[in-house]
């Protein structure tokens, strides 16, 4: 698991935040489950098609240790495992969605299919 920046060493609530939901795979799994809503770890790999086991297990450990996703365990046999955002996390969700939709206006490729790409994360529906 990386290790983050330690609070004293934060300045400013933007690299605050960038430390919680910032990087490659945490919006990605944010965006998943904020539109699918209650996923088993087999359900968001299978969303995440690219990111290897250890890479998710680490950032599902380290969006539960900041209170974005919460885990759910069950007693059965065989056990499950559930992952849903926290009401923290689903406020991420509009932050998220601005920051692609301002992406999609810079970025050298197709802006359409950037804000098809944005609907596809929408958490309003």
């Amino acid at each position: 698991m990386k290790k983050g920046k330690k609070e004293d060493d934060i300045r400013c609530p933007l690299e605050h935040a960038f430390e919680i939901f910032g990087g490659k795979w945490k919006p990605r799994v944010i965006c998943v489950l904020g539109v699918k809503g209650v996923l088993r770890y087999s359900e968001i790999r299978r969303e995440m098609t690219d990111i290897t086991d250890a890479v998710l297990a680490s950032t599902l450990k380290e969006l539960i240790a900041d209170g974005i996703v919460e885990r759910r365990q069950y007693n059965e046999i065989p056990p499950r495992v559930e992952y849903f955002l926290t009401e923290k996390g689903k406020s991420v969700g509009p932050i998220l969605i601005s920051i692609c939709k301002w992406a999609g206006m810079y970025q050298r490729t197709n802006s359409e299919r950037a804000e098809n790409m944005c609907l596809r994360c929408d958490f309003r529906r």
